[in-house]
């Protein structure tokens, strides 16, 4: 390993360490080495030669080894694809330039309605002006903790919405790593607010994020233990309690279709219909929950399980019309869906319309969503010009050539 891999190793273990809230001295005893050779390899100044000391590191820190080792996030050139991944990290760690909403004059209503403005642009797919107010919005939430105290309930909840908010971006821009401790952040704060369907709804995300970390048993686990938590409080069952606990049950059906467990997901999927009927098309609590949010994770379940063929069924009768206007990530996953569906079964000129109507009406979740660059990047490996000769282009745009 030459000193320039060295020192970005040690960094990739030092930002892990940060965002985790741990100190050298702590995280150099959880895994059995001094303070001394953790501040060694974090200055670049030694590597970490045991692959079962790597392995340790990262179960400690709770990342994926890919983190430490730097496989992960990046493109093809080595930048991060999404710009302003760095900055929300830099502002995470409590690092970066003080913005408009970083001061202590700034009060917490308006970062709550700040966090709810740039969750809104999260759902339209408007990522680059999410990621434009994230990392101030991040400080201005930190800012107000200490402000206010730890023990503040109000507090503690707007720094859960606007953590929840930034997981729910990155999660979406390829960045896994940062999006998980995001939602960690957001779940911890949600219970430290005494608010109960807070905390369920971090719940709620940070079960998708588990699952993305191909932990789909302990994913489907949190999912059912809060959505089990919050049926205790059904006794009067408002509609965002409603849309929270049906989209409890989306999680645990995705979990449980990425474990393979037809059964289990398509019971899950069948619950949440009949919850679905009862709320309606909604966006409570930001869930996006109703019938068609249902179908389209049936779809997504059906990829997971190899079955394209149901997916594409199931699709094609999808009104997504009925969805509510400002759900376009929402609309927008359904063509992708569908596209992945079509590639799967080889049918590459339809897959590559479905990826152009996907991308005008959301040309960033094309470009930043990975699994959308996985797909190109499968249809170019069997690339027929003359049947698919908008490929190429849409490919470049998405910055996968």
């Amino acid at each position: 390993m030459t000193p320039s891999d060295r020192e970005a190793a040690g960094q990739r273990i030092a930002r892990a360490r940060r965002r985790r809230g741990l100190s050298q001295a702590v995280l150099a005893g959880l895994v059995g080495r001094s303070e001394s050779w953790l501040s060694q390899v974090e200055r670049g100044k030694r590597s970490v030669d045991s692959h079962s000391v790597l392995l340790r590191l990262a179960e400690v820190m709770r990342v994926d080894i890919e983190e430490l080792t730097g496989s992960a996030d990046r493109d093809e050139t080595g930048r991060r694809a999404y710009p302003a991944a760095s900055l929300i990290e830099q502002a995470m760690m409590g690092n970066g330039v003080p913005g408009p909403l970083d001061g202590s004059g700034v009060t917490l209503d308006f970062l709550r309605s700040q966090a709810s403005s740039v969750y809104q642009a999260y759902q339209a797919t408007r990522y680059d002006a999410a990621g434009r107010i994230l990392p101030g919005l991040i400080r201005g939430a930190e800012t107000g903790v200490r402000t206010t105290g730890t023990a503040s309930p109000a507090a503690c909840a707007v720094r859960a919405r606007v953590y929840d908010t930034t997981a729910a971006v990155l999660s979406r821009v390829g960045e896994p790593f940062l999006a998980w401790a995001a939602a960690d952040r957001a779940m911890f704060a949600a219970g430290q607010s005494g608010d109960p369907l807070l905390a369920a709804a971090s719940a709620w995300r940070m079960s998708y994020m588990i699952t993305g970390r191909k932990h789909p048993q302990e994913a489907l686990d949190l999912a059912m233990a809060a959505s089990a938590a919050l049926e205790r409080r059904m006794q009067r069952p408002t509609p965002e309690r409603l849309s929270v606990y049906g989209a409890l049950h989306l999680a645990a059906a995705t979990a449980a279709a990425a474990s393979f467990d037809r059964a289990t997901a398509q019971s899950l999927l069948a619950t949440a219909r009949g919850i679905a009927d009862r709320t309606g098309e909604a966006n409570h609590m930001g869930t996006a929950f109703g019938p068609v949010n249902v179908a389209i994770h049936a779809i997504s379940a059906s990829l997971k399980l190899g079955d394209p063929r149901t997916a594409t069924q199931t699709g094609e009768a999808l009104d997504i019309a009925a969805m509510p206007i400002g759900l376009v990530g929402r609309r927008t996953q359904v063509d992708l869906d569908l596209a992945r569906a079509y590639a799967m079964t080889r049918k590459d000129a339809a897959a590559v319309n479905l990826l152009l109507a996907a991308e005008r009406l959301s040309p960033q979740l094309v470009r930043y969503d990975p699994a959308t660059r996985d797909v190109l990047t499968e249809l170019l490996r069997r690339e027929h010009r003359p049947s698919t000769p908008e490929l190429r282009p849409l490919a470049r745009r998405a910055g996968v050539i």
